[in-house]
């Protein structure tokens, strides 16, 4: 299916997920060139690029702004050539996290309470007291989150969040264990238990080759959770997927509670897409090999 057809790797973007988002492009194109396809790399730097002639899919890896948010996917079904991944509505409402928790909820997904507070005029309180997660609902790669664990800090974090948005999702903060589910194609995969460093995963747990760090988060794939907890978790990651109508493949972050009930909090559309990255990591552990996914997601986003 993909022999006759020249891919565009699209990677790098104008967002400030450039640095993850050509490493991730970087990864899929040597993956695809293994496979002896014709890929050839396209490094945007604005909203405006041009495509290589004769362009017969594009495979997005442009995290965060622009590439994950549906602006980039309306150019291309402008265009009418084919992409990778979720189409412009539903890649636009999982990006947007005040969108995507209505969602949730309308669906019956397990996801932590929640309340959007506009600070237009300045910062303003949520109802309910800390602990809670101030975050920006339309950035990627945990920036902009703020976790507020005493009430005194609430005002600071909100400030400081705002920077980014006016209208935050706060949400309440689910002490626990850190997971994400890769869904592909309908299907969750095994599950990846996250143990960030210092307690907190974020661009630079996450990233650690970004901040000059030398030690980011550990992974455990598949996760150590008994057979009932683990359907439970990938059920609620489905349901995250199903909820929000994406195409092909995400992955869905979960947060596990004490007593091993899940909580969504979002779906990636765009995920890191290294050979090291998490969703490769889950492909792997499921017999999936690094090459043969991308070829499984090109082939799927064909398809749809």
């Amino acid at each position: 299916m993909l022999s006759n057809i020249k891919i565009a790797v699209l990677m790098g973007g104008p967002g400030s997920e450039r640095q993850v988002s050509l490493a991730s492009g970087n990864a899929v194109l040597k993956a695809l060139l293994s496979l002896g396809l014709d890929a050839v790399p396209v490094d945007v730097t604005s909203t405006s690029f041009d495509l290589p002639p004769g362009t017969g899919l594009c495979f997005n890896l442009i995290h965060g702004t622009f590439g994950e948010d549906g602006q980039l996917q309306e150019i291309l079904e402008e265009k009418g050539i084919p992409y990778t991944g979720a189409r412009s509505k539903s890649s636009r409402i999982a990006f947007d996290k005040n969108l995507a928790k209505q969602a949730f909820l309308k669906a019956g997904v397990p996801t932590p309470k929640s309340e959007i507070i506009d600070c237009t005029n300045g910062p303003t309180l949520p109802s309910f007291s800390a602990p809670f997660v101030v975050k920006p609902p339309r950035e990627g790669s945990s920036v902009g989150i703020e976790i507020v664990k005493n009430q005194d800090e609430a005002l600071d974090a909100i400030t400081k969040a705002s920077q980014h948005s006016k209208d935050l999702l706060i949400e309440e903060f689910i002490s626990g264990a850190e997971l994400t589910v890769p869904v592909i194609d309908g299907k969750a995969y095994p599950v990846i238990h996250i143990i960030p460093p210092e307690g907190v995963y974020d661009m630079a747990t996450k990233y650690p080759w970004l901040s000059g760090k030398t030690t980011g988060s550990q992974y455990i794939c598949p996760a150590d959770l008994d057979l009932e907890t683990t359907l439970a978790v990938q059920a609620a990651a489905v349901a995250a997927h199903q909820s929000l109508e994406l195409e092909v493949y995400s992955r869905v972050d979960v947060m596990l509670d004490a007593d091993n009930r899940p909580y969504v909090l979002e779906a990636n559309t765009i995920p890191g897409m290294t050979e090291t990255s998490l969703l490769p990591k889950s492909a792997a552990a499921a017999g999936l090999d690094f090459p043969a996914l991308c070829q499984k997601i090109a082939e799927l986003s064909l398809q749809a």
